[in-house]
Formats: C-alpha cells, sequence, structure tokens
C-alpha cells in the first residue's frame, strides 16, 4: 500500500479525537430530543447541560454565557450581525462597526452584508507589518467615535498567518469605552492560553473541529449584558439568542474536546513549537529567499501561534505549489480553507503591506496533534522539487 500522505493542514480541520468518537457513537444510539419534557427528552437535556457546565469550567465561564451553535462561522455571524443590529435598533446613532482587516471572512462578509444592506459604517483597524493590531490605533478610533460605536471586532489568532492578538488590551479599551467586544478565537483554542473570565471580551466564537472535536458543533460566548439580535427563529432553545434542536451528542463530543485542549495546552503548545520552527529552519535553509510572513522567533509561542508557519516563496504561486506537494504525498493550503480556489491574492498578506505578487507565493502549514518529525521531513524533501517544478511553470506562463 502507498504511504498514507503528510497532513499539514490542521488549521483547516484536525483529526477528532478517539474518546470524542466513542462518545458521540455512544449519545447517537440514544433517542430523544433535549427541549421534549419526558424522560429521554429530559436525559438528553442532562447531557447537554453537563456539557455546558463542563465547558464553562474549561473556559473560565458562566454556563448562562455558552450559547451552543454549528460552528465558527455562525457563532460570527451571531456576533457581528446580531449585536450591530441590536445597538442600532436601541440607539440609532450607533451605526459604526471597528473590526480589523484582517479578519476571517465569517466577519468580513457578515460586515459587507450589514454595510451594504442595512447602511452600517465602518472603520478598519489596519495590521502592521507583522500582523499584529496596534492597541494605540484602536484607542485613537474610540477617542473620536465611541458614542457611534456598536462593536469592535478583531480576531484572537489570525488563521492564516498566526498572528495572535494583544486582545486583552484591546477588550480593556472596548470596556472603557462602553462599545462590546467580539473575538473570533477559533485558531486560539488549545493553542494558547485562553483566560475568557480574564479578558473580558464580551462575544467569542470558537468551534470543535480544530480541536478534535466533531464537525458542525461551535459555541458563542456571549456576556449576560449582551442580547444580539436572533438571526433564526423558532423555539430560542439558546438563550433567545439561537434557535434550533440542539445536537445532544456532538455537544457531548464538542465538552471533551474543549478539556482536552485546555488541558494539554501547555505541552501541545510546547511540541508544535518544536516541529513548526525545525520546518521554518529547514525550509529557509532550503531556499534562503523563503520568506515567513509575520512574526517569527524560534521558541516564542505567544506572538505566533505555536502550530503556524507561514511562508512566502519568491517566483512561485502558492496554487501551483499547494498541487506539485500535493502530488508529492504534502497536504497543505494557500491560506483559509473556506477561501480555496479563489484566484486573488490573500488580504491579510495585503493589509499588512505585503505586495500582490509577493503574496501570491503563500503557503501555509499548519501542525496538529498526530503532526511527527516525519511529517516535517516529507514536507522539506517535497519542498525543492516544488519550488523548481512552480518557477518553472510561472516562467513559462509568463513567456506565452
Amino acid at each position: 500500500m502507498p504511504d498514507a500522505p503528510t497532513y499539514l493542514d490542521h488549521a483547516a480541520t484536525t483529526a477528532v479525537l478517539p474518546e470524542v468518537i466513542e462518545t458521540i457513537a455512544d449519545h447517537m444510539h440514544r433517542v430523544g430530543n433535549p427541549s421534549s419534557l419526558h424522560g429521554a427528552g429530559r436525559d438528553a437535556r442532562r447531557i447537554v447541560e453537563e456539557s455546558r457546565e463542563s465547558i464553562a469550567s474549561d473556559l473560565g465561564v458562566r454556563p448562562s454565557e455558552v450559547i451552543f451553535t454549528s460552528g465558527g462561522t455562525e457563532s460570527d455571524n451571531m456576533a457581528v450581525k446580531g449585536t450591530w443590529l441590536q445597538n442600532h435598533e436601541n440607539d440609532t446613532g450607533r451605526n459604526l462597526l471597528i473590526v480589523s482587516a484582517i479578519e476571517h471572512h465569517a466577519v468580513l462578509d457578515s460586515v459587507e452584508h450589514l454595510v451594504t444592506e442595512h447602511g452600517a459604517d465602518i472603520v478598519w483597524l489596519e495590521p502592521d507589518v507583522e500582523g499584529r493590531v496596534d492597541p494605540a490605533v484602536l484607542a485613537q478610533v474610540l477617542r473620536e467615535r465611541s458614542g457611534e460605536a456598536a462593536l469592535v471586532s478583531v480576531m484572537w489568532a489570525n488563521n492564516e498567518t498566526g498572528a495572535v492578538q494583544p486582545v486583552a488590551e484591546l477588550a480593556a479599551l472596548s470596556r472603557e469605552h462602553g462599545v462590546p467586544f467580539h473575538t473570533d478565537a477559533v485558531q486560539a483554542l488549545g493553542q494558547v492560553p485562553l483566560p475568557l473570565g480574564e479578558v473580558g471580551a464580551d462575544l467569542v466564537a470558537l468551534t470543535g473541529h480544530k480541536i478534535g472535536g466533531p464537525v458542525g458543533v461551535g459555541l458563542l460566548v456571549a456576556g449576560r449584558d449582551q442580547s444580539p439580535v436572533p438571526l433564526t427563529h423558532g423555539g430560542g432553545q439558546e438563550r433567545q439568542i439561537r434557535s434550533g434542536t440542539l445536537d445532544t451528542a456532538g455537544i457531548a463530543g464538542l465538552a471533551i474536546a474543549v478539556r482536552r485542549a485546555v488541558a494539554d495546552q501547555e505541552l501541545h503548545a510546547k511540541t508544535m513549537i518544536g516541529l513548526r520552527d525545525r520546518l521554518i529552519e529547514g525550509a529557509l535553509a532550503l531556499d534562503p529567499t523563503i520568506q515567513v510572513s509575520g512574526f517569527w522567533e524560534p521558541g516564542d509561542g505567544s506572538r505566533r501561534l505555536p502550530a503556524n508557519a507561514h511562508l512566502r516563496v519568491p517566483g512561485c504561486d502558492g496554487d501551483s505549489l499547494l498541487y506539485l506537494l500535493d502530488a508529492a504525498g504534502v497536504q497543505c493550503s494557500t491560506g483559509s480553507a473556506c477561501r480555496a480556489g479563489v484566484p486573488q491574492p490573500s488580504h491579510v498578506l495585503l493589509a499588512m503591506g505585503i505586495e500582490e505578487e509577493d503574496a501570491r507565493g503563500s503557503l501555509r502549514l499548519t501542525l496538529g496533534r498526530t503532526s511527527t518529525d516525519a511529517d516535517v521531513d516529507a514536507f522539506l524533501a517535497a519542498l525543492p522539487g516544488a519550488i523548481d517544478r512552480g518557477r518553472r511553470a510561472r516562467g513559462a506562463a509568463r513567456a506565452t
């Protein structure tokens, strides 16, 4: 049998933990809608509420603040659209969204919808060359326009470059000016400490499938004083903010994945940093023209996600490199999975000031629990040939 491919796209999704699979399978054998009042329904409700309490305890928040969703995209949409609508309806002067220019498209497209369909105003927070949002930039905007602001949104860690944002400072500034603060923490959970009870973010989006949980189950941590306008209507199962029958089995699996992510974070980060640094150092040794996007310092796991390596290869198109590496048995990406196949340079890299030509040659390589030194070795063995063929392909295309 051929060797299994080397998987270096854990930021897109990662393997489900064996204990999560076992738990989900066990609960899927049981019947019962957690909103039903009979015995089977009460049993299902007990599983949901025990899972909610477990997740709240692990994240340092109140159980009532945990709202179950279908994942990060829904959570971001609920936070951004729902909070803007809530503030706009209660105070028509609050029409402004203050959002970083490097957000996931779940946030960016929600903002675009509010701007085009509802007339929302927007201020973009531009990052520095490392992909970091300077709190001083937010402070200036808030000093000038906090009375108009319905929401501030800055992701905890970038899904492409792995840049970790100063979320505690940004949330404190927003709180000081009385503006709700939302952060997409989908990539951060399990890689960096996530002290939600201390940071003070009002709305936090999380999902299960990035941490070994099931696809299709996530959550929005929403402070008790937050009441986003619901985007769907029906039973109002989750604090009247989100309607829909709850996935008992998936929620039980999510609770286990969150517990493992939090409990193992420190050791996991140490392991990932070692592999990440080997990968980056090996790539730079093979071709010194390769550039690392954003901040990178060997051993650091606080300013860049421990499992993220984002490289730019001059003279190559990222998509060509992706396909050439895939043919060599190495699976990675050029950026966010939700934008795969879009023939445009990354908005994240462009916002960081990277030229369009340079941005086109990007590769995102992300590690996970199943990653090993052999995976790094396989990538480094395949890289020179992929670069050579990628550059020749670009040259030939431009010559025609």
